[in-house]
């Protein structure tokens, strides 16, 4: 399951992203040795600065992160890059600055400090005018190429949603040089306010993450490798290899891992690559690249899709759970359920597929 990855010799293209659990030495040590096929470092910056508490908050599905950067110093990093590679692994700086000036300042002391690779984080959802910023491809394309010529190691650019063409952008990397692209950052949020207090759960703005935001990871994935030749990291929402796979299907060549890590311990690395390495054998899949794009074939432009008639149809077998989500869920009125059997007016159908979505027996499907 060896994947090469911008010249990078990767045991498996599950890495873990930058944030927290990566914050020094030692944890990137960990995420290594528990499976990881690379690691990002938390933002290194030029100048620390100090966390605020609380700065994490969880409901049980998405994650809002207020932790700016790494809170050691650019020169500690020398230390720091000297515990993480004393194990067999790759180990990835992501790097941040408001000027493209800082950033290959950046770029080189890590270079020289022994990172394989450099990520550029150029949005961040705390502060709305990185936000702007990460939107614009002429600046994207400076600060890309300012990077580029200031190290001899690949340059990963890590886009934001938050952005009206991510595309654009992607192409702006290229363009300048950029060895690939990490889609995407966390989204801008509030996780949720305290109704009896007025309290928001954080006290600004924050990174939303985790499986909410899985599927517009995927799409931003998908019109990135549609659209531009250029390597590309999944990012967001991933908790499987169910979720690695989708992934890859859709065109990325690897992918990372953040908020699973940070709740459940680098544990889950192991866990995840080894059920995709079974995945793998059990399909006789040998490389990552015969799967990569997989499911591009079959994603098509709304105005491409075919109209076939397709209405939803029920397996006949005895419905023992008395749910009834496809009948309150049913717009059209299409479904009852008469003699513990679930019967579908054909007529009345529409084939909008919602039904075969919440039925937990699995008893509805679309005939088409």
């Amino acid at each position: 399951m060896k994947v090469d990855f911008l010249n990078l010799k990767m045991k498996n293209p599950v890495m873990a992203a930058a944030g927290p659990w990566s914050r020094d030495g030692e944890s990137i040590r960990s995420l290594l040795q528990a499976g990881a096929g690379a690691v990002v470092t938390e933002s290194v910056v030029s100048d620390t600065l100090l966390d605020v508490r609380p700065r994490i908050a969880y409901d049980g599905r998405g994650a809002q992160n207020i932790r700016l950067y790494s809170d050691i110093q650019i020169e500690g990093w020398e230390r720091e890059m000297e515990i993480a590679k004393s194990v067999d692994g790759v180990v990835i700086a992501n790097i941040s600055a408001h000027t493209p000036s800082e950033l290959a300042y950046l770029a080189a002391k890590m270079e020289k400090f022994g990172a394989d690779a450099i990520e550029i984080s150029v949005s961040n959802p705390m502060w709305e005018a990185l936000e702007v910023m990460a939107s614009d491809a002429e600046v994207i394309y400076n600060i890309t190429k300012e990077v580029v010529s200031s190290v001899k190691i690949p340059v990963l650019v890590k886009l934001s949603q938050n952005t009206t063409n991510i595309t654009a952008v992607a192409k702006a990397v290229k363009q300048a040089g950029g060895s690939g692209v990490s889609a995407i950052n966390t989204i801008r949020c509030i996780l949720s306010v305290d109704i009896e207090t007025g309290r928001p759960s954080l006290a600004t703005y924050g990174g939303y993450s985790g499986a909410p935001i899985r599927p517009l990871g995927l799409a931003s994935v998908a019109a990135i490798a549609q659209t531009v030749d250029i390597p590309i990291c999944g990012i967001g929402g991933i908790e499987d290899y169910r979720n690695v796979i989708e992934y890859l299907m859709l065109g990325a060549s690897a992918v990372q891992m953040g908020t699973a890590i940070m709740i459940h311990g680098p544990e889950i690395l192991t866990r995840v690559t080894e059920d995709l390495a079974r995945w793998m054998e059990a399909k006789k899949i040998d490389a990552v690249s015969q799967i990569r794009g997989e499911a591009l074939k079959n994603l098509k432009s709304f105005d491409e899709i075919k109209i076939e008639p397709a209405t939803s149809t029920s397996s006949g077998a005895p419905c023992t759970v008395d749910c009834r989500k496809c009948i309150e869920a049913c717009m059209y009125h299409a479904i009852v359920k008469r003699d513990e059997k679930i019967e579908v007016n054909k007529e009345a159908c529409t084939g909008c597929g919602l039904c075969t979505c919440i039925c937990p027996a699995k008893k509805l499907t679309l005939d088409w």
